[in-house]
């Protein structure tokens, strides 16, 4: 982060602490927005298998928190396909509360999680953006990620089909990667 960011920190959600939080977050994207294809909010007891099959993966969920312990955005990835040869490959998500986006907040968590995707030897990370959101599609293509393709009218919602665009961004990791 940034000298201007000083108050802001990253913290590894846990849901205990976070669970209701990130639940908000979440809920507000599915109710307001096209960000999740889900049209129902989820309930508080959707958290416990949410944050369950996270660690039972070694997934990050990682946050952004203000001075006052606030988490004003997370970001965290899972399984992008369950076939074993896709295991260098996640896809990734990133949410910002509602009352702080456009602070540059999602370009903070994508780069934390970048790090932390090398770190964990991941070779492609995918995002799954609709395609009328545009500020999701800057922000991939200015951390290097690559349109990957469209899948036209694969969802609908607000009354209208959607398109889902996928965005790639291929690391320089594993170190050595291995068969089975």
């Amino acid at each position: 982060m940034k000298d201007s960011d000083s108050a802001l920190r990253f913290i590894d959600c846990t849901e205990e602490r976070h669970a209701v939080a990130i639940l908000e977050i979440l809920n507000e994207a599915i109710v307001n927005s096209t960000a999740l294809y889900d049209y129902v909010p989820r309930p508080p007891e959707a958290m416990a298998s949410w944050f369950a099959s996270k660690r039972s993966n070694g997934f990050p969920v990682v946050g952004v928190v203000d001075a006052s312990g606030t988490l004003m955005g997370f970001a965290s990835w899972g399984t992008f396909r369950a076939f074993p040869a896709y295991k260098y490959t996640v896809e990734h998500s990133v949410y910002v509360h509602h009352a702080h986006r456009g602070k540059g907040l999602g370009k903070i968590l994508m780069s934390e999680l970048i790090t932390r995707a090398r770190q964990a030897q991941v070779h492609v990370l995918v995002g799954c953006v609709d395609a009328s959101n545009q500020g999701s599609i800057h922000l991939h293509q200015s951390l290097g990620f690559t349109h990957g393709g469209t899948f036209k009218e694969v969802g609908f919602k607000f009354g209208r089909w959607l398109d889902a665009a996928f965005y790639l961004l291929t690391l320089d990791t594993p170190d050595a990667p291995v068969d089975g």
